[in-house]
Order: C-alpha cells, then sequence, then structure tokens
C-alpha cells in the first residue's frame, strides 16, 4: 500500500496495487482512505475481483465535503495509468456516491461507475466535527464540489446552523434511527426548485453506470433522484448503460453482503441496524445486500471482460 498526500500528487489516498492486474477501481468509502471500512473493501474486493485499487478520502479522518476539487479524481487517473492501469472505474456511496457520478461525468476514462445511495444534484457543502453541540453544519456559501477553482451550483439547504444540526437530531429521534436527514432535503429543495445547472450531468457518464438506493433511505429521497436520473438518461442522449437496483428495504447502507460480512464476520446486520428499518427488515436487508452483490459482482466482472 502506498499513501498519497494531496500535496505529493494532488489528491489524498492510498494505492493498494495488484500484481498482474491492470484494471482499477478509485473507491471512496469510509471517513479516511485507510479506515477500517476502506480496508475491508479492498481485502474484499481483490479477493473476489482481482483488482487494484485506490482509496480516497477529502483529508486524513475527515469527512467533510466543501469545494472538493473533482480534479483530484483526474489527478487519480493519471497516477493510475502512470502505473500501467489501462481500465478505471469508481465507486461511492452516500455524499460520495455523488462525487462519483460527478467525477464520471468530467473524465471519460471513466468506463464503470458504481454510485451507491447517489444525489443526482450537487449537494452545499458540509462540515463535520463539533460546533455549539453539533457534529454537522453547513457551509456558507460553498459547494460540495468545485471545479476549476469554483463551486459548481448547488442545492441550497433549508436551514443554517445551528438549526441545521438540530433538525437532524430531531428526525432521527422521532424515526428511531441513528441519523436521518430526508426532512431536511424535502424541504431544501421545496424552497428551492433544483435548477438544470445544479443536476449532475449524469448522460457525460461513458461505460456502465450502476444505481442503486432503497425506498426506506432516511437520509434522503435516493429512490426519487435515480429515477430522475433514469427520466434524464431517456430524455437526453447517451452512450453509457445504466442499471438500476432499487430495494424496499435496505436503507442507507446498501453495501454488498460479502463486503458487509467482510467488515463484521459476526453480526452483519449491525450495519444496517442502526435504522429503525433495519431493525424491523433484517432478512429483507439482507436479502437486499445478497442482490446488491450479484449486480456489482455482475457489473465489474462484465467491465473486467470487455476490450478496451
Amino acid at each position: 500500500m502506498e499513501k498519497i498526500k494531496e500535496t505529493q500528487k494532488g489528491f489524498y489516498g492510498c494505492y493498494w496495487p495488484l500484481e498482474g492486474s491492470t484494471c482499477a477501481i478509485i473507491a471512496m468509502l469510509g471517513d479516511d482512505c485507510e479506515d477500517y471500512m476502506a480496508k475491508m473493501a479492498v481485502k474484499w474486493m481483490q479477493k473476489k475481483y482481482g483488482v487494484s485499487m485506490l482509496t480516497l478520502s477529502p483529508g486524513h479522518k475527515d469527512y467533510s465535503h466543501h469545494n472538493l476539487p473533482v480534479e483530484r479524481i483526474g489527478a487519480a487517473i493519471t497516477y493510475l495509468k502512470e502505473r500501467g492501469i489501462k481500465k478505471i472505474a469508481i465507486a461511492g456511496a452516500s455524499t460520495t456516491g455523488m462525487y462519483a457520478l460527478i467525477a464520471a461525468s468530467y473524465y471519460p476514462e471513466i468506463t464503470l461507475t458504481i454510485a451507491m445511495t447517489p444525489a443526482d444534484f450537487v449537494m452545499e457543502g458540509f462540515y463535520q466535527g463539533k460546533r455549539d453541540g453539533q457534529t454537522e453544519w453547513p457551509g456558507e456559501g460553498e459547494s460540495s464540489v468545485s471545479w476549476q477553482g469554483k463551486p459548481l451550483p448547488y442545492l441550497p439547504y433549508a436551514y443554517r446552523h445551528p438549526e441545521y444540526g438540530r433538525k437532524i437530531k430531531e428526525e432521527a429521534k422521532r424515526g428511531k434511527d441513528m441519523i436521518a436527514s430526508l426532512d431536511i432535503f424535502r424541504d431544501s429543495e421545496a424552497a428551492h426548485p433544483i435548477r438544470e445547472e445544479e443536476y449532475i450531468k449524469v448522460e457525460q457518464i461513458k461505460g456502465k453506470l450502476l444505481l442503486i438506493g432503497a425506498k426506506d433511505d432516511v437520509l434522503w429521497d435516493t429512490v426519487k433522484y435515480i429515477r430522475r436520473m433514469e427520466a434524464r438518461l431517456a430524455a437526453r442522449e447517451h452512450t453509457c448503460e445504466v442499471e438500476s437496483g432499487i430495494y424496499e428495504h435496505a436503507t442507507h447502507f446498501v453495501f454488498p453482503e460479502g463486503m458487509v460480512k467482510t467488515m463484521l464476520p459476526v453480526g452483519g446486520d449491525l450495519i444496517t441496524r442502526v435504522f429503525a428499518a433495519g431493525r424491523k427488515y433484517p432478512k429483507e436487508c439482507k436479502a437486499a445486500r445478497v442482490d446488491i452483490e450479484r449486480r456489482i459482482t455482475g457489473a465489474i466482472n462484465e467491465w473486467m471482460r470487455e476490450e478496451k
């Protein structure tokens, strides 16, 4: 494993090469490029698919997203090409699912995009830490993502600090979830209907596009966003092949079962039990994770077989 600082190569990440592999997946999972979730994702994917991996994060143990440059993915692509990588995929979940879509829309070198619980628009930037009794707060006039030094147009949150953090805590308590922010995103979209410039240009994505989400997601309207992306692609010329995996019960953590078992050899259901729906529908959530693994495996295997 080679750890790369942003000042060295233009991004913050860890490279996990696999001898003989000319395919690599850029994975953005966990709070740090070498935290437990990232390491277990690498372990599972390399054992199952035989690919090199590049794990990325905004910074060391930093899950904040504010004006995160899309160019970091471009720098990562250059880094991989310099090491003999011929085919590049990208995978992200939650806010990094959004970031994966944005990056793939800018860089045609990415020919497989796996976006788990993504948004179809650019979110306003946010910070995580401790501030006035809150653990998360919105940026002030900051997008979550930037391009060429300028923030991308974004959907602004309906609430500011500290009300934003209080709303998240109130909704989570009401629904008996660890975290919930569905109301914030619904209220934000009601107060500020999304403009065209704020939508992710998914029609520019190349290769295979796999979208995964669940109807019982309490962080945001994942299924609504996926359906909008499908409609956008149907209305515009595009070359990507889109596949959507939508599940009745899977919560916000729509990870493949094999990866979950690698992370949690005993008690894999714990990953979804932080949500009320996960506790109520454990069998259904597990069945969804098994099917998610089937979809991801099919997409990766097909991508690896395809000629350059």
